[in-house]
């Protein structure tokens, strides 16, 4: 692929001429219906048109810089085989303005990025320049904690580094557990036994595994013991060895619960605790295990602190918007 850039000052009104080296690949970096385009002209202001296998992008200089930059990230993904969506457009766009697209822009399409993981069903890559920081450490800490809002994959990712190290070996076994408090609700006012009323908040945890395994292998997996979901209460008295342990919703345990759940630490295990400390739903908000935690443990050597923000948030850009709306720019 060559680009044949147009010299302008930032401000000035420019174009620019971008040459694809696989013309059967642009359908599915337009989008249906030029959907990925569209996306991209409505976010960074430009005008992109296209003739055979050159797109022509009009705009601000730094603008059209930025959706250059954009395309060429997507069109390398998919040149890589990866699929995209209007998620992955966002992310891109997201990222347009961070040093670290560089890197995926530049890559060498023959090479798999420097940043993924692998499942039966999916491939992950960074959605946010946050993200790339997170990956990293989840495949180099044994212990991480990932803060921050709703929406930043913070638990998916970590259920997909779970399920890669499964498949290759790493570990023997996936604990995913959650504290079951609720925003409002309480187990006692729910129908059904213990395990029916405990399951509804355990039910993005399996949504994350079904999205990384077919359905027969987490069932298969669920009924030998490979895979435990189950709340933290049922973490007390236990050594977990050998084991990928991720603890969600993390900010509803109090301080006791969470130096029970990290004590569980065993030999050649990892651990991920992930939590919105802004969404506590404890009665006592000042109480939350998780906030208590990153207090005493955020200096020691081998524990990461990853922590997202509301420019983070990869599902629909109107939720990160909402997110900043509630909770501040920093969020």
């Amino acid at each position: 692929m060559s680009r044949k850039p147009v010299p302008a000052q930032a401000g000035d009104k420019a174009r620019i001429e971008v040459v694809f080296d696989k013309p059967q690949l642009l359908g599915r970096l337009f989008g249906e219906f030029d959907q990925n385009l569209i996306a991209i002209e409505s976010r960074l202001g430009v005008y992109i048109s296209a003739r055979g296998n050159k797109l022509v992008i009009e705009g601000f200089a730094d603008s059209i810089g930025r959706a250059r930059d954009v395309l060429t990230g997507l069109y390398n993904r998919i040149a890589q085989g990866q699929e995209i969506d209007a998620g992955a457009v966002e992310a891109v766009i997201a990222m347009s303005n961070e040093p670290v697209l560089d890197g995926i822009i530049r890559q060498d399409v023959s090479q798999p990025p420097a940043v993924m993981i692998r499942t039966r069903k999916k491939t992950i890559v960074p959605r946010s320049a946050t993200q790339i920081r997170y990956m990293e450490a989840l495949a180099r800490d044994e212990i991480v904690f990932a803060l921050g809002p709703a929406g930043t994959g913070k638990t998916y990712v970590a259920v997909a580094q779970a399920v890669q190290m499964l498949m290759q070996g790493q570990v023997d076994r996936l604990i995913l557990s959650r504290p079951a408090v609720e925003a409002g609700e309480r187990l006692g006012f729910l129908p059904g036994d213990m395990k029916e009323k405990v399951d509804p908040y355990l039910r993005p945890l399996y949504d994350a595994l079904y999205d990384m395994l077919p359905a027969e292998q987490v069932e298969r997996r669920i009924a030998s013991g490979e895979i435990e979901i189950a709340p933290i209460a049922f973490m007390r008295g236990r050594t977990l060895s050998d084991a990928f342990i991720i603890l969600d919703e993390a900010q509803n345990t109090t301080p006791a619960q969470m130096k029970m759940f990290l004590t569980r630490f065993g030999q050649n295990s990892r651990m991920v605790v992930c939590g919105d400390p802004r969404q506590v739903d404890l009665p006592d908000i000042g109480k939350s295990g998780l906030a208590d935690a990153v207090a005493k443990l955020e200096d020691i050597r081998g524990i990461a602190m990853i922590r997202f923000g509301a420019g983070d948030v990869v599902r629909h850009p109107l939720v990160g918007k909402i997110v900043e709306a509630y909770e501040g720019p920093d969020a």
